[in-house]
């Protein structure tokens, strides 16, 4: 058989390279096809017998990005075994590497947004869900920028001056906008840290309200009387803040006084009867009574018991009640509740003396 013919130039090149570069492009098609059609198939019918669709993303990313590098490495391993001019060799070289780069940069979009799936489907918090897809538009935009500079560089552009430039323009704007960056980080570290999520009751120095929205620069709360509170994250991570909602029992401490002229079998009686109160009360775990000072006008009792829960309004349920059985109690012994008084004493030699003047 006559082979001559592929020692032919034509353009520089034998036929035998061009049929070898017509090769290695059925080849990477064939590869392609196999990829897609048999491994990524099969994966999707994995896919189809599990409950959770983060598997289907999965095989997404890896269909939209192998299989366009396959097709796009085969196509440049076939054109690099050419001799081309030098115009055309650079401008399919900045082709490939373009095409190259935004796949690239669509892979690694796409892997941080399963990632972040994968994060909020663990931890199941539509305000997490909310903010991050908030966020995302920002995350690829900078990934884009990053993934240009890349490009840039790469087809011999010099990028110093780009990235000096940015850094200029990136310390004006942070310098610009220093406040909402500030409650930005504070809201990451809301986020990261979690001293709150929706729903909470939280006391913020003077403000007290339930969490309706955690945004990227200030937290909505709802106050008690039902207006809106809008603070500033900056303002939240650097306050001491009281969150109510991992409480799981609310400790209860009072005094109440006793007028002195009150006998002493019934000081000694007086725990004893708060104590039976208390303990007669569902949702309450009884702690003490005592005896616990003497006052300027009172003989001082401390109580102290725990309401099982944290709901502020079994809270004063419970409370309301021990007071008026407690009120009832004392009416019934005859035991006087003290307040304010002021006794003048007189002496009675000394009645005569003052009354002659």
């Amino acid at each position: 058989m006559n082979l001559e013919f592929l020692d032919t130039t034509f353009l520089d090149n034998q036929v035998s390279a061009y049929l070898l570069a017509v090769a290695i492009l059925i080849l990477g098609i064939l590869v392609a096809y196999i990829v897609r059609a048999i491994l990524v198939s099969n994966l999707k019918r994995w896919a189809k017998q599990t409950s959770t669709d983060l598997d289907n993303a999965l095989i997404r990313l890896f269909s939209k990005a192998l299989v366009p590098l396959i097709y796009l490495g085969s196509f440049y391993l076939a054109i690099d075994n050419l001799n081309l001019h030098p115009i055309l060799d650079h401008t399919i070289d900045a082709v490939v590497i373009s095409m190259a780069t935004i796949v690239g940069i669509r892979l690694i979009n796409s892997i941080i947004e399963y990632t972040l799936r994968v994060y909020l489907m663990r931890h199941d918090n539509p305000n997490l869900e909310q903010s991050l897809n908030a966020l995302l538009p920002a995350v690829r935009i900078v990934i884009w920028a990053i993934g240009a500079i890349f490009l840039l560089d790469n087809l011999g552009f010099d990028v110093s001056a780009v990235i000096a430039s940015l850094g200029v323009g990136g310390l004006a704007f942070a310098l610009a906008a220093k406040g909402v960056l500030t409650d930005l980080f504070s809201y990451f570290s809301i986020l990261l840290d979690r001293p709150f999520e929706l729903g909470d009751f939280i006391i913020v120095d003077d403000f007290i309200g339930t969490v309706e929205r955690i945004g990227l620069k200030t937290t909505r709360l709802t106050s008690l009387n039902g207006e809106e509170l809008v603070i500033a994250n900056t303002d939240l991570t650097d306050s001491r803040l009281r969150n109510y909602k991992q409480m799981r029992r609310r400790r209860i401490s009072f005094q109440l006084g006793v007028i002195y002229e009150t006998a002493e079998e019934k000081l000694q009686a007086i725990p004893g009867i708060i104590e039976r109160i208390v303990r007669s009360v569902e949702n309450v775990t009884f702690d003490r009574a005592h005896f616990a000072s003497y006052g300027d006008f009172s003989l001082n009792y401390e109580v102290v018991y725990y309401v099982e829960g944290s709901d502020y309004t079994l809270y004063m349920d419970v409370q309301q009640r021990i007071y008026l059985e407690i009120f009832r109690a004392f009416a019934a012994q005859g035991i006087e509740f003290a307040y304010p008084t002021q006794v003048t004493r007189l002496d009675a030699q000394a009645v005569p003396e003052l009354l002659r003047h």
